[in-house]
């Protein structure tokens, strides 16, 4: 080929080269044009969502169930739009490309985990709100309707459980060391999220299931339900004195009968079921032959068959189950549902409220009424007046749902099924009042304190505990370091014999008996009681080894207990935070833990 003609095509191609370039820059340009305006109407979709997600849950937790339907319709419009927009040929295209590609896949994978969550998490949630508020201020036949419709919401309140933590674990997978700021932080608050989402999904699909059953729906149901008296301490939290029977038909709840465990129900010569040969050694036959002693153990269920056997021997009926409160929940709930008025109030006034139902009930009915039967009278008041006011329909408030997660939280409310299956439900749920069967990589302590004075200073206690975790030891335990700290500020004179009851450890003394339960597989290995060593009983209760500790407190001092502890080899050699769980008091216990950091190789 002549040199002219080469040197002509090679400039033809040239430009055709150029050409070519200029019109894929320009390609790109425009797609890149696209890609942001796609990205842009994403965002725009992803922002309007956050915003009714905040304006969803401050409807819910005001109880406006009506208002945070239609911001649910309008927030699932909006996450299928910006899910539709993360979806689209330019979208996939743009993922491909480095660097803003994976900001781009990150926002498609939040958009499909929101939008996820506004199609198939948010609405069995709001049905099964929706048939309980309606079950619990309904009449007759609506009503059982209402709590049937709970049910049918179970079985889609477990399968969001299952699409929610799909979508958190998708999230996890991404890479996010790369990118951009703003991204990360979006897909960092939608993780904390479904962090706060994906644990209350199981339980909330446990109490659809299980709910309306209790409450009559398959046919009446009668309950137990304990008052706990927290003046004289029990493992759970208090001695139980007075009760009240209820019964739950079609959802609606009725007052069957009152009665005080002393007088009611009364002693037993025999334990009225055959007790755990463990329980038995460590607190006695009592468990089975008093009422006031059954919830010596910590361990719920146990007191509860204990004395539901007590009643049903006493009154020929069989109850379904058991439940058990104390003054403090009460006193929740009443700052959220208002004062009620107890017409056995006497020295002690006609009201209840919020602010003073503590105080009355577990202090000044002893300082004001002098008589018992007076005493025990203003206490059925005052439970049926507060079991009428919740049982004349309480509508759902965000204040009354922040008492109900307070009281359970600190195990002020229990629960307890006569019927296997329901009792298996209950056991995996936070009403249970047990210790859990095994630690895995969380060892438990428990801290239960029993009442040694025969007396109601209990009020006067005060409480405080420090669990401290060791460096790993060779075999993989861990040693725990467990403080615990009693004081009485109990004054000194004045007190009336209602009070110092029995006097058992001396006038005005509060003896009290501490039980330090073991993580599972592990044992107390040495205590110190205000610095000197010393000995201690030992038993065994649910797999724990247990310690116990007397102690004697006088108006105005303190004790301290300090008992190492190990735990059974544990299956990590990770960071771990321990458990603790304590009886329940009149304020809750000053508590601190320390975390036990991750071993050395």
């Amino acid at each position: 080929m002549p040199i002219e003609q080469l040197k002509q095509l090679l400039r033809t191609r040239r430009r055709r080269l150029v050409a070519g370039a200029i019109v894929l820059v320009v390609v790109l340009a425009g797609f890149g044009l696209r890609l942001a305006i796609v990205g842009a109407d994403a965002a725009g979709h992803l922002q309007r969502a956050a915003t009714l997600v905040g304006q969803l849950e401050s409807q819910l937790r005001g109880g406006d169930l009506a208002a945070a339907r239609v911001t649910a319709a309008d927030l699932r419009r909006q996450t299928a739009a910006a899910r539709a927009d993360a979806h689209g040929p330019s979208w996939w295209l743009g993922s491909a490309l480095p660097v803003a590609g994976d900001d781009l896949t990150a926002v498609g994978a939040v958009a499909d985990a929101v939008d996820a969550l506004a199609a198939e998490v948010v609405p069995p949630l709001l049905d099964a709100a929706d048939g309980m508020t309606d079950a619990m201020g309904g009449a007759g036949k609506s009503k059982n309707q209402d709590l049937r419709s709970v049910a049918s919401a179970a079985p889609r309140i477990a399968a969001a459980a299952a699409v929610a933590e799909a979508a958190r674990q998708r999230l996890a997978k991404l890479d996010r060391g790369g990118l951009n700021a703003r991204v990360r932080t979006a897909l960092d608050q939608v993780d904390a999220g479904l962090d706060r989402v994906v644990p209350l999904l199981d339980p909330a699909a446990r109490a659809a299931k299980l709910l309306p059953a209790l409450l009559g729906a398959d046919g009446p149901r009668t309950y137990l339900v304990l008052f706990q008296n927290l003046a004289e301490v029990r493992a759970t939290g208090g001695m139980p004195g007075a009760f009240a029977v209820v019964q739950a038909d079609h959802g609606q709840i009725s007052l069957v009968e009152q009665g005080t465990a002393a007088k009611t129900l009364r002693d037993f010569d025999a334990p009225v079921l055959p007790l755990d040969a463990d329980q038995e050694d460590l607190f006695t036959n009592r468990l089975g032959t008093y009422p006031a002693d059954v919830n010596l153990t910590p361990d719920f269920p146990t007191a509860a068959a204990l004395i539901r056997e007590m009643y049903r021997q006493r009154s020929g009926r069989a109850v379904d189950g058991v439940l058990a409160t104390d003054p403090v929940a009460l006193a929740y709930l009443l700052s959220a549902t208002g004062p009620v008025d107890v017409p056995a109030g006497g020295a002690l006034g006609g009201r209840l409220t919020g602010a003073t139902a503590v105080r009355q009930l577990l202090s000044e009915v002893y300082l004001k009424i002098a008589a018992e039967p007076d005493q025990d009278a203003y206490f059925a008041g005052a439970a049926k007046a507060v079991l009428d006011k919740l049982m004349g329909g309480v509508p759902m408030s965000q204040n009354l749902v922040q008492a109900l997660a307070r009281a359970t939280d600190e195990r002020r409310l229990l629960a307890w099924s006569a019927h296997p299956q329901e009792q298996t439900e209950i056991a995996r749920t936070p009403f249970a009042g047990t210790l859990p069967e095994r630690d895995g990589r969380r060892p438990t302590v428990g801290v239960f304190l029993n009442d040694g004075t025969g007396a109601k200073l209990g009020y006067y206690l005060t409480r405080s505990v420090q669990l401290d975790t060791g460096r790993c030891l060779d075999d993989g335990s861990r040693p725990l370091r467990l403080t615990v700290t009693l004081g009485s500020n109990a004054p000194k004179s004045g007190l009336p014999r209602s009070v110092l009851g029995l006097s058992l450890a001396g006038e005005g003394v509060i003896r009290t008996n501490v039980l330090v339960y073991a993580p599972t597989g592990g044992s107390p290995v040495a205590a110190r009681q205000d610095g000197t060593e010393v000995d201690f009983g030992t038993g065994y209760e649910k797999g724990r080894e247990v310690a116990v500790f007397p102690v004697d407190l006088a108006p105005g001092a303190t004790s301290t207990i300090v008992v190492d502890l190990v735990t059974a080899p544990l299956d990590t050699r990770d960071a771990i935070e321990p458990r603790l769980i304590t009886t329940p008091g009149i304020q809750p216990w000053a508590t601190r833990l320390t975390p036990g950091r991750q071993c050395r190789n």
